[in-house]
C-alpha cells in the first residue's frame, strides 16, 4: 500500500491531521480574560469609592487637636459630607452600569480594554473633584471638573457598548438575549451621555442647580421603560 493511502484510525487522511484550526474572530486580544478584567475593574472601583471617606476620617484628629466638640466634626463639615454622599451614589451607579455592560462579555479586544481603562481613569479621578466640592462649595470650575469627569466615564462606557454591539462574537454564547441586552444598554448609554452634557450646561448656567441637575440621569432609563411598555401593548 502506498503512503498516499495511509490514514489514521478514524479513516481521516494523515495530511488532514495537521490542518490548522479555524481562526477565531478578528481583533481578539490573545490571553486576555474578561473575568480577570472585570475583577480588576471592580477592585479599582472599590478603592476609588473607599478613598471618598478618607478626607472625612482626617477631620477627627483635627477636631481633637483643636479641642472641638465631637459634634462639630459633622455640623462644621456638612458640605464635605454632602459631596461624599453625592459621589458615593454616582460611583455606585456607574459601577453598576459597568457591571451590567460586562455581564455577558466572554472575549476581549484591545480597543475594548483601552476604553475600559479610560473608564477606570475617570472613576479614579472622581474623588478629587469630590474633595474640591467640599472645599470650594458651588464653584463653577469645580462643577465643570466634576461633570467633565462623569461625562468622560459615560463616553467610555458608550464606546465599550458600541464595540460589543458591533462585535457580537465577544458575547457569551450561554447568555440568552445577550445581543438585545447590549443593544438596549447602548441606547441607554448614549442617552446618559446626552443627559450629563445637559446637566453640565445647566450647572454652569444656573449655579443654584449645579449638582441637583444630576437627577437628569434618571430620565434615560425611564424613557426606555416607557418604550418597552408601549411595545408590549
Amino acid at each position: 500500500m502506498g503512503a498516499s493511502g495511509l490514514s489514521n484510525g478514524t479513516g481521516t487522511e494523515g495530511a488532514d491531521t495537521g490542518r490548522a484550526p479555524a481562526p477565531g474572530p478578528r481583533g481578539l486580544e490573545p490571553g486576555a480574560s474578561a473575568e480577570r478584567l472585570l475583577l480588576f475593574t471592580d477592585a479599582v472601583a472599590a478603592i476609588s469609592i473607599t478613598l471618598l471617606i478618607l478626607p472625612l476620617v482626617d477631620l477627627v484628629p483635627e477636631a481633637v487637636a483643636a479641642h472641638e466638640e465631637p459634634s462639630k466634626v459633622i455640623t462644621d463639615h456638612l458640605d464635605q459630607i454632602w459631596s461624599f454622599l453625592l459621589s458615593f451614589v454616582v460611583i455606585s451607579n456607574v459601577w453598576l452600569e459597568h457591571h451590567r455592560t460586562f455581564a455577558a462579555v466572554g472575549k476581549l479586544t484591545r480597543p475594548l480594554m483601552i476604553w475600559n481603562m479610560g473608564w477606570l481613569l475617570a472613576v479614579v479621578v472622581l474623588p478629587l473633584p469630590t474633595e474640591m466640592i467640599g472645599a470650594f462649595g458651588r464653584d463653577r470650575f469645580v462643577a465643570a471638573f466634576y461633570y467633565a469627569t462623569l461625562l468622560a466615564s459615560m463616553v467610555c462606557r458608550s464606546a465599550m457598548l458600541r464595540i460589543l454591539k458591533t462585535t457580537p462574537e465577544l458575547l457569551k454564547d450561554d447568555v440568552p438575549g445577550a445581543h438585545r441586552r447590549v443593544s438596549d444598554l447602548y441606547t441607554e448609554g448614549y442617552l446618559n451621555v446626552i443627559a450629563v452634557a445637559v446637566a453640565l450646561a445647566l450647572a454652569l448656567a444656573v449655579p443654584v442647580l449645579q449638582y441637583y441637575s444630576l437627577v437628569l440621569l434618571a430620565v434615560p432609563r425611564r424613557i426606555l421603560r416607557f418604550r418597552d411598555r408601549a411595545a408590549a401593548r
